[in-house]
């Protein structure tokens, strides 16, 4: 059984994956668990839940790992525990992977956002700085914006705190060239938004969906370690 807990990333999964992928809401703490006790081969961790309840804990995925199902990340929560935890066999997917796994994105703020509930599809109400600061290096080579119209807004995106993050506001509290119109910026931002948590979800999906529904071998470089903390939440 594949598994793939995802939410405001890809709120419109269940038309996408192929038949022997179950969706499963974004995740949080004894959500992995319980997905390996359900009989999960193969899992894919891209939203987790984070603020009003106790997020994945890696040890569930070290737990899953060690029962030999494979568990890959990418985008949001699942980028962040993939870099995290790579070296015992989690997998990364995506651009926003490969940001944290080499440092060049450390915060777990960059990729969150806030939304609606399931009910409305998960209805995005900020920018993650993620698909901002990817928008904006796709719009630079392009000659769409100056250098220090990049600057200022990419400046102006990073300070803001992300539940206030959207591109009006980016645009507003820049510190611009007099000459800059803020009308022309914001428009430009909005029509050519570059959603890099979807694309790296997308190709997660695309990941799963070809890799054999089976667990592997338990891994022998390391071992999982069932302290009284861990036998606290079984």
């Amino acid at each position: 059984m594949k598994i793939v807990f995802v939410g405001p990333t890809l709120p419109d999964a269940t038309s996408l994956v192929p038949d022997g992928i179950e969706i499963r809401g974004p995740a949080k703490h004894r959500d992995i668990l319980v997905a390996v006790n359900d009989g999960a081969t193969v899992i894919g961790l891209i939203d987790g839940c984070f603020e009003d309840v106790a997020p994945v804990w890696h040890k569930e995925i070290l737990f899953a790992l060690s029962n030999g199902v494979r568990v890959y990340g990418a985008s949001s929560m699942g980028a962040l525990r993939a870099a995290e935890c790579a070296a015992f066999g989690m997998i990364g997917v995506g651009k926003i992977y490969e940001q944290y796994a080499s440092g060049h994105l450390i915060d777990d703020a960059d990729v969150a956002q806030i939304h609606g509930p399931p009910e409305m599809s998960y209805l995005s109400l900020s920018e993650p700085l993620v698909n901002v600061l990817a928008t904006l290096d796709h719009l630079l080579p392009r000659c769409e914006l100056e250098d220090t119209e990049y600057a200022s807004l990419r400046a102006s995106a990073e300070r803001l705190f992300f539940k206030d993050r959207t591109y009006r506001t980016i645009v507003t509290n820049a510190n611009l060239p007099e000459h800059a119109s803020r009308t022309r910026l914001e428009k430009l931002l909005r029509v050519n938004a570059v959603n890099q948590k979807r694309l790296d979800a997308l190709q997660l999906l695309d990941t799963i969906a070809a890799v054999e529904n089976a667990r592997h071998p338990a891994p022998l470089d390391w071992e999982f370690a069932s302290t009284a903390q861990w036998r606290n939440i079984l």
